[in-house]
Order: C-alpha cells, then structure tokens, then sequence
C-alpha cells in the first residue's frame, strides 16, 4: 500500500497537537504524559498499523477507522470530534506562523492547502461543509493578520454549525 497522501499534514498535527498540550501543561502547572498509555494518537496514515515513536511503539488508527466507526468495527477508532480538533490546531498554529509579508507562493499555498484539505479532509461531511464555507469565504492570505482573522471566522463559522457557539 503506498503512502497516504496526507501523511505528512497528519504526522505534523499530532506532534504539533502534543507540543501544545505540553505548553499548556508547563502553564498550568500539571505534568504532561506523551506515552500512549495517557494519552491517545490522533491518527496515522501509514501502510502499517504499527508506528515507532521516539519512546515507544503504539498502534493507531487507521483512516478506515472513520468508517469503522459508524459500523462499530472498530475498538478505538478517531473520532470526527479528535480528527477536527486536531486539525483546527494543525490550522491556527500554521496561520500563527505565517509571515506578515509572504510571497506569492505563500500566499498561493495557503489557498492551495485549504482547498485541498476541502476535497480529501476525511469526514465527507465536514469537506463538504468547508467547501461550502470557501464558496462563500474565499481565503484571505495577504498578510498574517488577514490568514489568522480569516481562519478564526471560518472556526468560528464551523462551530456556530456545530455547537452554536464561537470560540
């Protein structure tokens, strides 16, 4: 089986994912766990289900998972609640570091990622949804204030959909 596409995005949002719950941790004083027996992999897109991690070895997931779900085939599938969660992090963080001036091609790979991400993200649901959203929202990428005011009202768009809130 080759390689899933979106392994690289998926890698990078679990360890951005990690990396903000152990800040979040050193504020608030409490210990932070990184093993797999505390705290539970987001997803992994690789052809085996076993993945090693600098620690340790788990087993994760799998993109099938999503479907096993509904079907309950599965014993500990990813949720569509941890798959967005983990996205909607992977998403703010990158608009954190997006230039105040970027290039062309920044600015043209922001508008690509979102797209993409509206074709392939996993819940068909929640892609169809967000190509709604960019019909009407068209990403704004001119500038880091511009991406991060964007991203926060299509979050904020989600969640009035989701739970009638904002965050």
């Amino acid at each position: 089986m080759s390689e899933h596409p979106l392994q690289a995005l998926f890698q990078t949002v679990a360890k951005v994912s990690n990396s903000i719950q152990a800040q979040l941790s050193n504020l608030i004083g409490q210990p932070h766990h990184s093993s797999p027996t505390t705290q539970t992999r987001l997803f992994s897109v690789s052809s085996s289900s076993k993945v090693r991690s600098s620690e340790n070895v788990s087993t994760h997931p799998q993109p099938t998972d999503l479907i096993n779900k509904k079907k309950g085939n599965s014993a500990s599938p990813l949720t569509k609640e941890e798959l967005g969660r983990a996205t909607w992090t992977f998403l703010h963080t990158l608009a954190a570091q997006y230039p105040d001036k970027p290039t062309r091609q920044q600015k043209k790979d922001a508008k690509e990622l979102m797209s993409i991400l509206s074709r392939m993200y996993p819940c068909k649901e929640c892609a169809d949804h967000f190509q709604e959203i960019l019909r009407s929202n068209p990403v704004q990428a001119g500038s880091h204030a511009e991406f991060s005011q964007w991203l926060c009202h299509v979050h904020n768009t989600v969640n009035r959909r989701l739970y009638s809130f904002e965050c």
